[in-house]
């Protein structure tokens, strides 16, 4: 199983409150989670890209974002988490050129995931007046297969469809080496799991909450990847899944980290934004909070295998569950609320005791399979 890290931009209101330039310092922060990331082993970043979700996340410019960790780092792949390709908020031409363009900036090493949005407050931005959100379904289907096509061609054959058209033209730059940038899909629900695995796609497990998830998960996109028709030049086989993530020197240290995170009011605005995903029961609806955690709801989040938390032998049975259910990727949510201090820490120790035990090829999954295209 390989490792990675997810960043969103995240700003509560209790940050702004205390410091005047909490937007700056969460965005450069998160720069900065991310090349320790690189030093400690893990072997991918995902940026979100959200659009009007306050305090949730401010990272909109994540194609920029992405071109300055291009420089800032040397291993890591980075990965769109996603760009989101519907003609309405991005042309399809304009996240091609971005995509090979980071390509090039990596050396190789950007990762294409792609998706349809967060909920009805940003869908409805771009798409005001749609009254049923899967209607971005058939936007995504119409565009998805083109992109392999504009970074292949020569001339890209140009496209007529329902939601946008394109008349012949060269698209450049084409990516960077062999084949294109592995591509993904940032899925929900079993269908789209297994949607993900019939085109070759590899799959952004955003919607898997524990390891008991995994099971509906991996049957719906490996039996389906079996049989693929990709859409790309291979076959992404891939799953990655996220799990909120803090590792300290001791239990008693996670537990009173975890604590002073705020992790209930992140809860409540996951919920209040992804307002398509199913509401578990006990969710309220915004503007009501869950109750702040207690050690005894940490422990059982931890029992439950809800969140990873404890000393790095503690973390490192946690990530071992997830490998053992089948996770291809086991990728961390940071930062959650908690200091920047204890965030490093969580990331230096998760490099030193628990991936080299668990991800011992030094060969990415994906870098892999672009390679084959051409043997």
């Amino acid at each position: 199983m390989e490792f990675g890290l997810f960043v969103q931009g995240y700003v509560p209101e209790s940050r702004r409150r205390t410091d005047p330039e909490a937007e700056h310092h969460a965005l450069v922060e998160e720069t900065e989670y991310v090349i320790q990331a690189d030093r400690s082993g893990f072997k991918y970043v995902w940026a979100s890209e959200h659009h009007f979700l306050d305090e949730y996340s401010h990272l909109s410019a994540n194609d920029v974002f992405l071109g300055y960790l291009a420089h800032a780092t040397e291993r890591i792949h980075l990965g769109s988490g996603i760009f989101n390709p519907l003609p309405q908020v991005n042309h399809p031409v304009k996240v091609a050129e971005k995509v090979a363009m980071l390509d090039h900036l990596s050396g190789g090493r950007f990762e294409f995931g792609s998706g349809r949005g967060a909920g009805s407050h940003e869908i409805l931005g771009f798409l005001p007046g749609v009254t049923d959100m899967n209607a971005t379904k058939e936007i995504w289907e119409e565009t998805i297969a083109e992109f392999p096509k504009m970074w292949l061609q020569d001339e890209y054959q140009g496209f007529t469809g329902k939601h946008w058209t394109l008349p012949p033209r060269k698209v450049l730059p084409k990516p960077y080496g062999a084949a294109h940038p592995a591509m993904w899909y940032a899925a929900g629900s079993p269908p789209s799991y297994a949607m993900a695995g019939k085109k070759g796609l590899g799959v952004l497990g955003f919607s898997i909450q524990k390891v008991s998830d995994m099971e509906w998960a991996l049957d719906s996109y490996k039996n389906a990847v079996k049989e693929a028709e990709p859409v790309g030049g291979f076959v992404n086989d891939n799953v990655m899944v996220t799990s909120t993530a803090i590792c300290a020197e001791t239990h008693a240290k996670a537990v009173e980290v975890a604590l002073g995170g705020g992790l209930n009011y992140l809860q409540s605005l996951l919920f209040r934004y992804h307002d398509t995903f199913p509401r578990p029961d006990g969710i309220p609806q915004w503007p009501e909070l869950l109750p702040e955690y207690t050690e005894e709801i940490i422990e059982l989040l931890i029992a439950e295998e809800l969140m990873i938390c404890g000393d790095p032998d503690e973390v490192f049975r946690q990530c071992k569950r997830w490998e053992q259910a089948g996770a291809d990727q086991l990728s961390f949510g940071l930062p959650i609320g908690i200091g920047y201090e204890d965030t490093m820490n969580t990331i230096k120790l998760i490099g030193e005791h628990v991936i080299p035990k668990i991800d011992t090829d030094p060969v990415h999954r994906t870098t892999r399979f672009r390679q084959a295209v051409t043997q």
